[in-house]
């Protein structure tokens, strides 16, 4: 992979791991409608380590939010009453919420590295992702707030998530949709999104660290990777904040049209190419 290829993948995974479009299966699409021929291991431990970039991103927008959520779970552990402080008890629904995801990339760890080498389930994934959205918009009534979320709610959007495992299907943008379809309002459905993310990608960069581990002359893969983590890092960071603020006033049916569009286009173009 080259520091250029290297620079515009860490771009589009900045770009769209926060916005409800799929990372994972613009990281397999760009690539391959450029004709770029990359090593398909490599290509995996290089999307999800750039990945990291945008944890980095996510982090240094909420770490005071994070320091506090950890702070109130230790001294709730201390004091022996886990669930009285509201921060506790949301960093607890939260590690709630990432076993599903945890478990099935455990079990489907090479059916989801396979789905990678295929444009054509990424595509129809996302034809998946677009309807996702448009039915959490119809089926959302937007009441409630994070601080009434309860462990079915935590767990319904930890299994929305774990569908996320899947090329195609946006990590973001199925929880966003899992929080709506519990009655959350949106900004509050994407901060919990958000949140989410960071013990699931930390799982799944220690993986990947130990797949770079175990690839051919992991050290010559190390530029293009620093180059893809802190390119995503920055666009991520500018990314959250562009969301938080358009789900505000907005809804996710342009993602929806977008991701439909990029689906059937992938779709035909897999058909012209044959």
């Amino acid at each position: 992979m080259t520091l250029l290829q290297a620079f515009v993948l860490g771009l589009v995974q900045g770009a769209t791991e926060f916005l409800p479009v799929s990372s994972s299966g613009h990281l397999v699409l760009v690539p391959w409608v450029l004709g770029w021929r990359l090593e398909p291991q490599a290509a995996f431990v290089f999307d999800i380590l750039v990945q990291w970039g945008t944890l980095v991103a996510l982090v240094a927008f909420y770490w005071r939010d994070l320091v506090a959520m950890v702070r109130a779970v230790i001294l709730g552990l201390a004091r022996r009453r886990p669930l009285e402080d509201p921060l506790a008890r949301l960093g607890w629904l939260i590690a709630a919420a990432s076993l599903p995801a945890a478990i099935a990339g455990l079990l489907l760890k090479d059916a989801v590295e396979s789905a990678f080498n295929s444009p054509t389930a990424v595509s129809a994934f996302l034809l998946g992702t677009a309807v996702l959205l448009f039915l959490s918009e119809r089926l959302s009534r937007q009441t409630r707030r994070l601080s009434e979320l309860t462990l079915i709610d935590a767990l319904w959007v930890g299994l929305a998530q774990a569908l996320a495992l899947l090329p195609g299907i946006s990590r973001s943008g199925s929880t966003i949709a899992g929080g709506l379809t519990r009655g959350l309002r949106r900004p509050e459905a994407a901060r919990l999104s958000f949140l989410m993310f960071v013990p699931v990608m930390l799982g799944a960069g220690v993986i990947a660290l130990k797949d770079l581990a175990g690839a051919p002359a992991p050290a010559a893969q190390l530029p293009a990777l620093a180059v893809g983590f802190l390119t995503s890092a920055v666009v991520g960071y500018l990314a959250i904040r562009w969301l938080l603020g358009y789900l505000s006033r907005r809804s996710l049916a342009p993602f929806a049209l977008y991701c439909l569009a990029v689906g059937l286009g992938g779709l035909l173009l897999s058909v012209l190419r044959g």
